[in-house]
């Protein structure tokens, strides 16, 4: 193979890519038998089945028992607006994740108290084993789950407060700047780290995608005078949502 040729299935891959994309195989057609790629490119059984792999992992096409492999319908992404740490006073946990102000979506959640693994003891600064409270969302848009959110709250800043829990007492529900304000923790600033990863078999079963499907996750915290009194991931299906940042010119 010469220098910058691809592999062979990748070719194929390429080709089938382009076909799905220009509707020559529309959404919900099957895409040729392994036997029929073969026979159309000249190439082997092995470099067939690769290529549908690709495309697998590339969530164009998916697998269904028994009955082949088929071109999936690609939904045009909707945008989730981020804008920073100050939303509206009262700001739901919904409207904390998104800063649209139309958005009015629902969610669930449930919150327990337990030890700081080393990864989260590092984020909020604490030592691992310190005491936190862990709180799971599920976001959603007109009945559609759209967002996971699963965040941590060192219990040395809000034990024994009115907000210890977030989702109870006469704050719950509201946003983590109004809550600590109300404990006289002043938000003064957040950071957001935004990556992509093959979504969970538990994230999956929840958000509605199948195997191999890439989720966004965006790693947030709060800082109070440089102290860290939130962290949290939000996970969101990458082929369905695009993110955009509104960031404020000082």
């Amino acid at each position: 193979m010469t220098f910058g040729e691809q592999p062979a299935y990748l070719r194929v891959a390429s080709d089938l890519r382009e076909k799905i994309a220009n509707g020559s195989l529309p959404p919900h057609t099957r895409l040729p038998s392994q036997a029929r790629i073969r026979e159309e490119y000249g190439v082997s059984d092995t470099v067939a089945l690769e290529a549908r792999k690709v495309l697998m992992a590339e969530g164009l096409v998916e697998g269904r028992s028994g009955s082949g492999t088929y071109v999936r319908e690609r939904p045009v992404p909707r945008r989730i607006a981020r804008s920073g740490y100050r939303p509206s006073s009262g700001a739901s946990p919904f409207r904390q994740e998104q800063a649209a102000e139309e958005a009015r979506g629902t969610w669930e959640s449930g919150s327990e108290q337990e030890r700081a693994s080393a990864e989260i003891a590092a984020r909020l600064g604490i030592e691992p084993g310190e005491r936190v409270m862990r709180t799971r969302y599920v976001f959603r848009d007109a009945g559609e789950p759209m967002m996971l959110s699963t965040s941590w709250e060192p219990l040395a800043v809000t034990g024994r407060t009115p907000v210890m829990l977030p989702e109870e007492g006469p704050l719950g529900g509201c946003g983590v700047v109004e809550r600590m304000a109300a404990i006289e923790v002043v938000v003064d600033n957040v950071v957001e780290e935004v990556t992509a990863r093959p979504g969970l078999a538990e994230e999956l079963l929840t958000l509605g995608g199948v195997p191999g499907h890439v989720v966004m996750v965006i790693e947030r915290t709060y800082y109070a005078s440089g102290r860290a009194v939130e962290t949290a991931d939000v996970v969101v299906p990458a082929d369905r949502y695009k993110l955009a940042y509104h960031l404020p010119v000082r």
